[in-house]
């Protein structure tokens, strides 16, 4: 079996698998579900794509070394869900959930294509970075319009959009990865596919639009779609030339990263800053404490999300260089393996969903703090999964399912957290500032990557700048080995404490799973 026909096996199961979980949830869910659920699906095909190939592109074609790869990857990741702060508020304020959405996935589909050409790379990343902004935020706040504020079929919905996300990332690895990375194509070819998959979301949203599938939602803030809300207005345009007039600023911030070091970290402050303020300043004192929930489990997935992205990096590289990657007889390329991630979502995420529904209806189901705690905990378990296969390698390469059985681990511990947080900040939030507090939760990630970045250098060879040499494979084992056991442990730690404060959570959140 060659790679051609794993790609066609596991698009064809995908579409089996997606048509067969829809079909289940068709009476459940609202049918505007299902279109934002596509649209994600092929807006995350698009991003996983550029993503699986970043670091090995920049390593093996633009013979970055390793540190300043992980460096404007780190600062790539980081804007991207930094941008959504301001994408939120924008559409809250000036274009609505709709507009934001379409113009956001237009700069995206630019920021694709225009990775097809190497002059024009940090460009590309900065549209990229504008475009997420746009997009991610509001296509998941415009779900919550869809359900009253506790309705108990949310999580569910987040679930299942985590799922329609984490199918397009599955397949972009075995699609764009093997495009990118085969000897008749290449680099640019894999960035141009990604491009049209995000074409594909554009359409899919555009025509759930035009059959009226999202009602009179998500136009202009004050107006219905109908009543001139899904009309071009001149703050529409302004949002647009403003967009456009950053990319040098971005393409600045990119290239000198370390910038973002201390304004990220400024910024973090800042959020957790505003949160502790607002709670103090909400007239409803309930409302009020929640937010100062929102604020401490921002920490803890902060931290999360600081482990889990490494996958993007140092895995990534580590995947290459100390993975013996034959599987199946086949002989798959780093960038496939990040498929594996994605694929354990599909198939367990309905089961997640079920079981929290379950577990609801007896009376069972563990607080939003308590999901986290255990999340940290898998996450930890993962990473210690690597010193095992250490000790199974030979000549510095290790067995392939050591990396299997940690992304499963990932796996298990993002289902608890990830499509919780997202449900529980529509649910935590005021009405009025769901949006804003939403793009806030997503600077989790952004920190994250910034954070990850510290980490990742710690696996990188020896020397300096450009002159930093590639340990032989015994010895990078050995490397990597150590920061990923070290980051198990601190991981364990932090789920321990996040369990032991869990009562006092509760409590401030007043009734909100």
């Amino acid at each position: 079996m060659g790679p051609f026909t794993l790609m066609g096996i596991a698009w064809l199961g995908v579409i089996v698998w997606i048509g067969l979980v829809i079909f289940m949830n068709r009476k459940v869910h609202p049918r505007a579900l299902f279109f934002l659920f596509f649209a994600e699906f092929w807006e995350r095909f698009s991003y996983y794509g550029m993503r699986a190939l970043l670091v090995l592109y920049m390593v093996n074609e633009l013979e970055f070394a390793d540190t300043r790869a992980y460096g404007v990857y780190a600062a790539y990741g980081a804007m991207v869900y930094a941008t959504p702060i301001a994408g939120g508020l924008l559409a809250e304020k000036a274009m609505g959930y709709r507009k934001a959405i379409i113009w956001g996935g237009l700069l995206m589909a630019l920021g694709h294509f225009a990775m097809a050409f190497e002059p024009a790379f940090y460009v590309a990343l900065s549209l990229l970075i504008l475009g997420n902004g746009f997009f991610k935020p509001n296509i998941s706040s415009f779900i919550a319009t869809f359900y009253e504020k506790n309705d108990p079929r949310k999580d569910g919905a987040y679930t299942l959009f985590y799922m329609g996300i984490n199918a397009g990332a599955f397949l972009t690895p075995l699609t764009c990865g093997m495009i990118g990375e085969h000897p008749d194509w290449g680099w640019h070819y894999g960035f141009g596919l990604a491009g049209v998959g995000m074409l594909f979301g554009l359409a899919v949203f555009m025509y759930g639009a035009a059959t009226n599938v999202f009602e009179d939602k998500g136009g202009t803030p004050g107006m219905t779609w109908s009543e001139g809300g899904g009309k071009i207005q001149q703050k529409d345009m302004m949002v647009g030339v403003a967009s456009i007039a950053l990319i040098p600023i971005i393409v600045g911030l990119i290239v000198n990263n370390g910038i973002l070091d201390v304004g990220l970290s400024v910024l973090g402050v800042g959020c957790i800053s505003y949160l502790i303020y607002a709670g103090f300043a909400e007239e409803k004192k309930e409302e009020g404490q929640r937010l100062w929930v929102v604020a401490t489990l921002l920490l803890f997935t902060t931290m999360f999300w600081t482990f889990f992205e490494l996958a993007g990096s140092a895995i990534t590289l580590y995947t290459e260089r100390n993975v013996d990657k034959t599987l199946f007889g086949m002989e798959l390329s780093a960038s496939q393996f990040q498929s594996v991630n994605p694929l354990f979502i599909i198939l367990l995420a309905p089961a997640f969903s079920w079981l929290w529904g379950f577990l609801r209806e007896k009376g069972f189901e563990p607080a939003a703090p308590i999901k986290f705690a255990v999340g940290l905990f898998l996450l930890g378990l993962g990473f210690l999964i690597f010193p095992l296969g250490a000790g199974a390698a030979q000549a510095g390469m290790v067995p392939v399912i050591y990396l299997i059985l940690a992304y499963l681990m990932h796996t298990l511990g993002e289902l608890c957290l990830s499509p919780v947080g997202l449900s529980l900040v529509t649910k935590l939030a005021p009405t009025r500032i769901v949006g804003l507090i939403m793009g806030i939760w997503f600077i989790s990630s952004s920190l994250a990557h910034q954070a990850g970045k510290v980490i990742a250098n710690m696996t990188a060879g020896g020397g300096h700048g450009e002159e930093e040499v590639v340990l032989p494979a015994v010895e990078s084992l050995a490397v990597y080995t150590e920061v990923f056991t070290n980051v198990g442990l601190v991981a364990v730690g932090a789920s321990v404490f996040l369990l032991a404060i869990s009562p006092i959570l509760k409590k401030l959140m007043h009734g909100v799973r």
